[in-house]
């Protein structure tokens, strides 16, 4: 389910346009709000991170993703490297614009991003 919310972004999640909280997808804008193109690759941004919290049965998924952050973080990269560098980012962010890779992605292609 996909749900658009202004407020949460703009007080919570500044930085943010989606996230992705199984089995919710929150975004800031709209596909009207947005060029078609633009709509599509955040939209399937944060497919992408639905199929790696389904697979991770969600509960992994959440300690995962800040064990890899804060590891990041240890090693000395600052917050916005160490969020891309985690490797749930790193595979959503470059498939984003594939529109076709979920039909394709094998389970846990995530792990190929460690």
């Amino acid at each position: 389910m996909v749900f658009f919310s202004k407020f949460l972004f703009q007080k919570l999640l500044k930085t943010y346009s989606g996230i992705t909280l199984f089995p919710f997808i929150l975004l800031k804008y709209n596909e009207k709000e947005m060029s078609e193109a633009a709509f599509k690759t955040l939209l399937n941004h944060e497919k992408i991170h639905f199929a790696q919290q389904a697979e991770t049965l969600v509960v992994f998924f959440y300690p995962l993703y800040l064990f890899f952050y804060l590891k990041n973080r240890f090693r000395g990269q600052k917050h916005f490297q160490a969020y891309t560098n985690i490797p749930f980012e790193k595979e959503s962010y470059e498939f984003e614009s594939d529109l076709s890779y979920l039909k394709r992605r094998k389970f846990w292609a995530w792990k190929n991003f460690m």
